[in-house]
């Protein structure tokens, strides 16, 4: 997030076990390392007895001057003093981010390291440019980028279409001609709030996977052993760029199933909105089929592939049939 000019910090409350029962030396190593003693800034320290073991309690006032690696390298030190070693460490309460990444950069000496190699962060950004109103998206889809791209499109138009079931549902809870149904509507515009979320995570998870791809196109491959990583790495990669569409292809079949329920059972005055979910449903199907079998073409792992490509075949048979139900039910009740 922004930094805020002049904002204090976050406090974060850690605390660090020795392998002793002594607290005396927690009581010592505290006093070293505390502001007020002559020790770290931004550091208040006390030494405690817990459980049996001597505990070092710390209050970081602001870690962006005081990194807690800092303070945590200092306990280590000091206690070798005394003969004893950390035992555990635990977090109290909440920290942020930024200080358990500068952490795990410090600790895995990871070079030229950046927040957005962490598959969270990105899932995040992603998701939150998914959640974005339709032309954001649709201007992110057009920009010219390898991401988002069309297996992100199918998972868009999946979770479109679960929208427009819950909108049709919507429209027929309340209503006395539809009191026998009321049930059932409430039931499956649950269901559908529930794919839509599934259906927009998978946009960002689309992005993420296929990102894992090119990064493994990019490793090298000069030696035996580069070619054997590089290899191991695209294969994985390939396996999560093929499971992602093959998940969306899964939520938009149970997508159909709902439409073909409101088609036949909602409101009649909003079937074409029943049969535009699915629509969009089955076009989620197909764009993620083409996705899932790219990928198939790629990887090595016949079973695998066996496997993703027998699953789609019955995804398809079901879809085909929610689709007849659908036609039927909009062309009896609605005359479409």
């Amino acid at each position: 997030g922004a930094t805020v000019i002049g904002a204090r910090a976050p406090l974060i409350a850690y605390n660090v076990y020795l392998t002793t029962g002594e607290v005396e030396i927690a009581k010592k190593i505290a006093r070293t390392i505390r502001h007020s003693s002559g020790g770290l800034r931004y550091v208040k320290s006390i030494g405690l007895l817990v459980d049996g073991l001597a505990q070092v309690s710390i209050n970081l006032t602001d870690y962006t001057r005081t990194p807690i690696t800092t303070v945590v390298e200092l306990i280590r030190r000091e206690a070798a003093r005394y003969g004893v070693a950390v035992h555990h460490s635990e977090l109290v309460g909440l920290a942020p981010q930024a200080s358990l990444i500068e952490a795990a950069r410090w600790y895995l000496q990871l070079d030229q390291f950046e927040a957005d190699q962490i598959l969270e962060t990105r899932l995040y950004e992603a998701t939150q440019s998914s959640r974005a109103s339709g032309p954001d998206f649709l201007e992110d889809l057009a920009s010219g980028t390898a991401t988002p791209g069309g297996g992100s499109a199918a998972a868009h138009a999946g979770a479109v279409g679960a929208a427009l079931v819950g909108m049709v549902a919507r429209l027929t809870m309340g209503k006395k001609k539809y009191a026998d149904v009321e049930a059932d509507m409430q039931a499956a515009a649950e269901q559908a709030d529930s794919l839509r979320g599934r259906l927009v995570e998978a946009v960002a998870r689309d992005a993420v996977a296929f990102e894992a791809v090119m990064a493994a196109l990019k490793l090298p491959k000069e030696s035996e052993d580069e070619k054997a990583a590089r290899a191991e790495a695209l294969e994985a990669a390939t396996h999560g760029a093929a499971e992602v569409p093959l998940e969306v292809c899964r939520l938009a079949v149970e997508v159909l199933g709902l439409a073909a329920l409101v088609a036949e059972r909602g409101n009649v005055n909003a079937a074409s909105d029943a049969g535009a979910a699915g629509a969009m449903a089955r076009a989620s199907l197909e764009a993620a089929g083409m996705n899932v079998r790219i990928n198939a073409n790629s990887a090595a792992d016949e079973v695998a592939v066996r496997t993703w490509l027998d699953e789609l075949t019955e995804l398809d048979e079901r879809a085909a049939g929610y689709s007849g139900r659908i036609h039927q039910a909009i062309s009896e009740r609605a005359k479409i």
